[in-house]
Order: C-alpha cells, then sequence, then structure tokens
C-alpha cells in the first residue's frame, strides 16, 4: 500500500476520519438558482472516499453573495438540497462539512439585492478585486467589484445571527461540521486585516478588536454544533483582491490561541498558489501554529501525496486538503492507496456548466475479484 501515513485515521474535535486527505473547498459555480441538486449530489458522493469532504463556499444570506451561480443556505429549498447532498456522500460512508461564507466588499450591486453596495468594515474598495456577475444579456463573467458601505456597529450582530442561522441549517441537513470562512479577503478576512478594516469602534485598531468580530461569529456557529464539530479557515500573508495587512503573522498567532482556547476541532490554512504570489509558509511559522493549537491543524495548497506526508511526518500537520486534484480524480483516495497516476484537472471547466468537467472525470477501473484455483 502506497501513502500509508495518509491513508492512516486522524481525529478531528469528536470525529474519527478514515484517512488525512481532505476535499478542500472548491467554488465551482454550478448552481444557477444557488440551490444544490441532482448535479451536486452525484459530485460530491463521487469523493465521498475523502477522509473530510469540505463543500464549496456557501453563501449565508444574500448579502453574503458575490458570485452568481453560487450555493446558499438561508431558505428551505437550499436547506434541502444539501440534505440530499449530505445524504448522498453519507450513504457512501463519507462525512462533510459545509463552509459557510461571506464575501464582504468582494461584491457588486448587480449580485446584491434591491442593487444596494455590499458590505465590509470600511467603505474601502478592494483594488483590482473583480466578482462574477450576470449581465443583462444572460452571460456571466467577471466584473469589477463596487465600493462597498461599511457596517455599522450595530448592524454587526445581524450578520453574526446570519452566520448562526446558517449553522443551523446546516444541522438540520445533516452535516457532520462546518468550517467558517475567514480567508481569502473575504468578509471576516476584511475585518481581520490592517488595510481593508479601518474601523474607529471596538471592531477596529488593535489586533484584539480586529479579531473581535470573527470571533463573535466563530462563538456563534459553536453555540449550535458544539466546538468539537467546528473549523475555522485562514490564509496568513494572503494579498489579494486588494487585501493588505501589517500584521499578519501577529494575527494569525493571535487568532490561533483565541480559537484554540474555544477547543475548535481544526484550523485549516490555506497557503495558495493561484494568487497573491507563491505563499508557501515557512517551517517556522508552521511549529508557532502547532504550539499555539491544540486541535487538528490542516494545510491546503499544491500538496501532492509526497509532499503531504513529509509535512505530516514532521509532525506540522495532522491532515492536508486537496483542491485541483480532486476536481479531476473523484477516488483520489484510492489512487494515492494504489500508487497510480492522476487525472488532469481541465482547468477551462473549472467554473460554471453541467457534468463536463464536474462529474465525468474517469475513475479507476475495477479490479476483478481474485478467486482460488
Amino acid at each position: 500500500m502506497a501513502h500509508e501515513t495518509l491513508l492512516t485515521p486522524v481525529n478531528l474535535g469528536s470525529l474519527t476520519l478514515p484517512n488525512r486527505i481532505l476535499m478542500a473547498p472548491l467554488t465551482r459555480a454550478r448552481t444557477p438558482d444557488s440551490v444544490p441538486g441532482p448535479l451536486q449530489q452525484t459530485y460530491y458522493g463521487q469523493r465521498a472516499g475523502a477522509g473530510l469532504v469540505v463543500s464549496e463556499a456557501t453563501n449565508i444570506s444574500p448579502t453574503a453573495r458575490g458570485y452568481v451561480y453560487t450555493p446558499g443556505i438561508w431558505t428551505d429549498a437550499q436547506e434541502a438540497g444539501w440534505k440530499d447532498v449530505v445524504d448522498a456522500v453519507h450513504a457512501k460512508g463519507g462525512r462533510m462539512a459545509l463552509q459557510l461564507w461571506h464575501v464582504g466588499r468582494v461584491s457588486h450591486e448587480m449580485v446584491q439585492p434591491d442593487g444596494q453596495p455590499p458590505v465590509a468594515p470600511s467603505a474601502l474598495k478592494g483594488e483590482g478585486a473583480q466578482c462574477f456577475v450576470e449581465f443583462d444579456d444572460g452571460s456571466a463573467g467577471r466584473h469589477p467589484t463596487s465600493t462597498p458601505r461599511a457596517l455599522e456597529t450595530d448592524e454587526l450582530a445581524e450578520v453574526v445571527d446570519d452566520y448562526r442561522q446558517a449553522a443551523v441549517r446546516a444541522r438540520r441537513a445533516g452535516f457532520d461540521m462546518v468550517e467558517v470562512h475567514a480567508a481569502n479577503a473575504y468578509l471576516l478576512n476584511q475585518f481581520l486585516a490592517t488595510g481593508s478594516n479601518q474601523r474607529s469602534d471596538r471592531y477596529g485598531g488593535s489586533l484584539a478588536n480586529r479579531a473581535r468580530f470573527p470571533l463573535e461569529v466563530v462563538d456563534a456557529v459553536v453555540e449550535v454544533f458544539g466546538a468539537e464539530r467546528v473549523g475555522v479557515r485562514l490564509s496568513p500573508f494572503i494579498e489579494i483582491f486588494g487585501l493588505t495587512d501589517d500584521e499578519p503573522e501577529a494575527m494569525a498567532f493571535y487568532l490561533t490561541e483565541q480559537l484554540s482556547a474555544r477547543g475548535l476541532a481544526y484550523l485549516h490554512i490555506n497557503e495558495p498558489n493561484w494568487a497573491g504570489g507563491d505563499i508557501t509558509l515557512s517551517e517556522e511559522f508552521r511549529r508557532g501554529l502547532r504550539e499555539r493549537f491544540g486541535g487538528g491543524l490542516i494545510f491546503c495548497g499544491h500538496y501532492d501525496a509526497e509532499r503531504a506526508e513529509q509535512i505530516i511526518d514532521a509532525g506540522l500537520a495532522d491532515a492536508v486538503a486537496i483542491g485541483r486534484s480532486y476536481i479531476a480524480n473523484p477516488d483520489l483516495v484510492e489512487r494515492f492507496r494504489q500508487g497510480a497516476a492522476l487525472n488532469e484537472p481541465d482547468s477551462a471547466t473549472f467554473y460554471g456548466g453541467g457534468a463536463e468537467g464536474y462529474t465525468d472525470y474517469p475513475f479507476l477501473p475495477a479490479k476483478e475479484p481474485v478467486t482460488a484455483s
């Protein structure tokens, strides 16, 4: 058996995963009405062999959206659609987490309810940022974001409640865990970063103040799911969508300590190579996270099986999340087990469309059973 380290079980909170390979959250833009359907049931069910399937980023409310054709979790129909997806994953022995998402300023009036501006910590546009909108002729594509309006202090509790209600729906839909998306320059990340958060109230300024709103969100979600079923995704040092931060390491360590004190199941660190430079975290930084966090530590970013095993064997991670390889290899765990070659993903079909490039990637041929002669 190849890659034995990756194929050993691991505990994340109160869950025991059969392997250390997570399916990373992957926006695929295939829910035109924001309601997951049969296509998503097939897609996620095909990938149920992952230790944990983390859903694509899922909007918690109508104002959380910045990309058309992405799913939500604020209506009964969306909840029912996700329940069918979770049932499909569970039917194949899998476990699934829902990633809770609010894009903040990475949006445009065309995507927002009643053409309102998007919301953010401060009324600062992300320079160079683009969202994904539907145009008047019915086509869709990238579009520069709008200048947001700053959330009033008394509005923040309403957004926290949106997260809470999304978690309630996720629990009713049968998800095993939820992941709070606080990465990739979206709303919670915007509160954490100095360049996007220039507030003068108790939610701006110091590390503790800038972390206050994201931690209030985490606390609300924990009330619903329990800390042992909640994870958080962060992306220290990322600079995309105009996001800048003068204190990325200090904030990462402060937030890690706060999340550890809450007993969260896992911390999911994104180190992408698709934007904001090729972010490869230092061993010193990884050890700093490990020293500060008592739960499971997961890294995601251009990992293959060999590199994933190295970081786990070094004691720097408990598991890895894999994205693009999971797009093209629904049976990725089995391919690692057999040391088999991987299908190459087709980037032209990453976003939008139907089954092509989504549910039609080939599996390994089924092995014939060996019989005694």
